[in-house]
């Protein structure tokens, strides 16, 4: 992983498709909000199950870690807590609750977990039909586990072993896929300026108490993020982030990877050009993306190692295990020629992708992949 990570050619493709959340709070067999709302077990953990259990090359970009002014900064403010507020056989309904100045404040939207879904989180409460103002009971929630400051980032890197690679994850200041955001900006530009410069220095901050921490790569997490800042917007608001957190990358010797599903190719050709980044992912094709993989290898392969691209609903949920290993073939023979090529699917596997298409995907790899 690291090797190709780096652009380099390792003795066979690695193969690590996008099972970040749903597959594996599945395969603990428990309802989803225990993984959710009680961390038991965290996310990381299951997931790291999930490597072992299917055998691919684990890829873990989101080690939790919290620094210590981090932790002091959100001490000093207040203390907001979840509680539950309602629940069903298949839903837990939760608001977060502070108190400020001797009042009892409550969040005027709601989160849903559901048994077998990934949550909603800023639901309104009419959606949902629960009644505004103060609830009348409630349970505040207690995390099952817990693992303050770095603790989380030690036990996943111990615990994922050879088994793959664990990184941590830091954002570019830019605009939300929230209407108002992008309102905010041709109506104040100067206050969204400013805000993203604040972002731009604690993003910077951020990256370099990383590096301390000698992670195996640095994602800069930013999903959906060209779909609300095209490439004017992103070069104003988001591109002098990128140049200096992959610039300390590379000199800490330290890859560093996007992740940015939707379409891509503009930040693809920026990155490539204007950056020090080493690889991206997940180069979703159309009409998700705008990602051929073979012209991306063709136009950036010399520049950055490449992440993708299997279509996670046609082929991995849909598919036939034959179908998979069709489509996994085509992606080698797309984008593995010299290295520089990590087999994945275009984002997240969903929760009812079958086993068998994910073991197709392995098995293609490990023996059509082979340099």
């Amino acid at each position: 992983m690291l090797v190709a990570m780096r652009n380099g050619q390792p003795d066979c493709v690695p193969v690590a498709p996008d099972t970040s959340n749903m597959i594996p709070c599945r395969l603990t067999g428990k309802p989803f909000w225990d993984i959710y709302l009680y961390q038991d077990p965290p996310l990381w953990q299951a997931y790291n199950h999930v490597v072992k259990y299917f055998g691919f090359d684990g890829w873990k970009p989101d080690a939790p870690v919290q620094f210590d002014d981090e932790m002091e900064a959100a001490a000093d403010a207040p203390q907001w807590r979840e509680a539950i507020v309602h629940r069903t056989p298949e839903r837990i309904y939760t608001r977060s609750h502070a108190t400020i100045d001797g009042k009892m404040n409550w969040s005027e939207h709601c989160t849903v977990y559901y048994v077998a879904d990934s949550p909603t989180s800023g639901v309104p409460l009419w959606k949902v039909k629960l009644p505004p103002g103060p609830p009348s009971d409630w349970e505040d929630v207690t995390p099952r586990t817990s693992y303050p400051g770095r603790r989380g980032f030690d036990a996943c890197r111990a615990e994922m072993g050879a088994d793959g690679v664990v990184g941590c994850a830091v954002g570019i200041p830019g605009l939300s896929l929230n209407p108002e955001s992008i309102y905010q900006y041709y109506d104040d530009p100067g206050a969204v300026i400013g805000r993203c410069e604040r972002e731009h220095e604690w993003t910077v901050r951020r990256t370099r108490r990383i590096l301390e921490l000698a992670p195996d790569f640095v994602l800069i997490s930013i999903s959906g993020y060209m779909l609300s800042n095209p490439e004017p917007i992103f070069r104003r608001l988001g591109l002098p982030t990128l140049q200096a957190v992959t610039r300390l990358c590379k000199d800490a010797g330290v890859p560093s990877q996007i992740h940015c599903c939707g379409p891509e190719y503009t930040l693809v050709k920026i990155a490539a050009e204007e950056s020090d980044l080493s690889s991206i992912n997940p180069l979703e094709i159309p009409p998700m993306g705008d990602c051929s993989l073979s012209r991306v290898k063709r136009e950036f392969g010399g520049r950055l190692s490449l992440m993708g691209n299997l279509h996670t609903t046609s082929v991995m949920l849909h598919g036939t295990p034959q179908e998979v290993a069709q489509a996994s073939k085509q992606a080698i023979e797309d984008a593995a020629e010299g290295g520089g090529f990590i087999l994945s699917t275009g984002d997240q596997c969903g929760r009812d992708t079958p086993d068998a298409n994910i073991f197709a995907m392995i098995d293609t790899a490990r023996t059509c992949g082979k340099y």
